[in-house]
């Protein structure tokens, strides 16, 4: 057990978390018993969301967590025998290798039992089904602080949805063991890129005065962490893996909303009824619905001006349609008469060719004699 100072007042009720931890714990054992047998030896954590009122800015590490001192911790390895691996940088730069931090793991007694190069973790686990048995295998993962920046592109999504974040260490240092310790023992905060971040705070397997304890402790260390401490959060649900956040902390919006009611007399302190302030708004609202009526008549205007023009136009329209027709007529008309000037030249000159025809049959009649 990790003693603590006693945390500051602060705008979160006791009572408040723990009702919150007892409708949980009810709610997933009424869900156990729909479930099979083999999921009942699981143990789940209890989760605590964090809102903020406003995105952290740039200069706000996202990729190193926020360690959250606990009173009951997560992962004891003293009790407890928890897999825990390190991620290593062997660059010949770093002047660290895999033997040399067996041989450091040995001697401190640190409860690491796997190690993994960086080399190895961009060759060998690549595929995605080696990053999630990877990520299955172990409860907790540690790095070097040299090759944090570069994990988020080798370990892929899923670490980051299960929070399996590795944890950063600086093994520059010989006190590691410190670290370790330091980190198991802590809630693990991460601020994201948006005004929402999720902490581990408890185990189903924990009793629930210990889960409301770490809630607690929890909420206190994040308000100290975040800008403006308690003036930047909005609020605090508590929630499981599957289950619905409860809300624990919740902010009433900045935005003053001032509804205006019927005309009723009110009276001040002295007890002398504020007439003269109804008047200042009746005035007020008889203005706005003067300047109302003032908008409507010129948009009636506007649309008779437009009726106008429209009737204008059709009629103009109709005009030039009748015109249309009439020279359509006339067009007609001169085609007729021009067809009957060239029947009647047709006929002339069949008739004209007929008469010479005659003529000529008399003259060879008279030869002929």
């Amino acid at each position: 057990m990790i003693t603590l100072p006693p945390p500051p007042p602060s705008g979160v009720s006791p009572k408040t978390v723990e009702k919150a931890v007892n409708a949980l714990l009810k709610w997933r054992s009424s869900t156990l018993n729909t479930q099979k047998p083999q999921l009942l030896e699981q143990d789940e954590f209890f989760y605590l969301i964090l809102t903020l009122k406003k995105i952290p800015q740039k200069g706000v590490s996202r990729i190193n967590a926020h360690k959250i001192p606990l009173p009951n911790p997560l992962i004891n390895p003293l009790n407890e025998a928890p897999e825990i691996c390190l991620i290593i940088d062997d660059r010949p730069k770093s002047g660290l290798n895999k033997d040399v931090a067996k041989k450091k793991i040995q001697n401190d007694n640190l409860p690491i039992s796997k190690i993994i190069k960086v080399s190895k973790l961009k060759t060998d686990y690549r595929p995605f089904e080696a990053k999630r048995k990877l990520r299955d295998s172990y409860d907790m993962f540690f790095a070097d602080k040299r090759v944090v920046p570069l994990l988020p592109k080798m370990l892929g999504k899923q670490f980051f949805k299960k929070k399996k974040i590795p944890v950063t260490l600086d093994l520059k240092h010989h006190n590691w063991k410190e670290q370790i310790d330091k980190a198991c023992g802590s809630a693990l905060l991460y601020l994201r890129s948006g005004t929402c971040s999720v902490v581990k705070v408890g185990r189903v397997s924990m009793s629930r005065e210990e889960i409301a304890k770490n809630v607690m402790a929890a909420i206190n260390g994040i308000a100290d962490i975040v800008p403006r401490k308690w003036g930047g959060v909005r609020s605090f649900h508590l929630k499981l893996l599957d289950s619905l956040a409860l809300p624990v902390y919740q902010v009433v919006p900045e935005s003053k909303l001032k509804i205006d009611g019927g005309p009723k007399e009110q009276e001040n302190d002295k007890g002398v009824v504020a007439v003269e302030e109804e008047k200042a708004k009746e005035g007020r609202v008889g203005k706005k619905k003067g300047r109302i009526q003032e908008v409507s008549d010129e948009m009636l205007k506007k649309k008779r001006k437009k009726g106008d023009n429209k009737g204008k136009g059709e009629k103009k329209e109709q005009k030039v349609a009748k015109l249309k027709k009439e020279d359509g007529v006339k067009q007609k008309k001169v085609k007729n008469e021009d067809g009957i000037k060239q029947k009647k030249l047709k006929k002339g000159s069949l008739v004209s060719g007929s008469g010479g025809m005659q003529v000529r049959g008399e003259k060879k009649k008279r030869l002929a004699a």
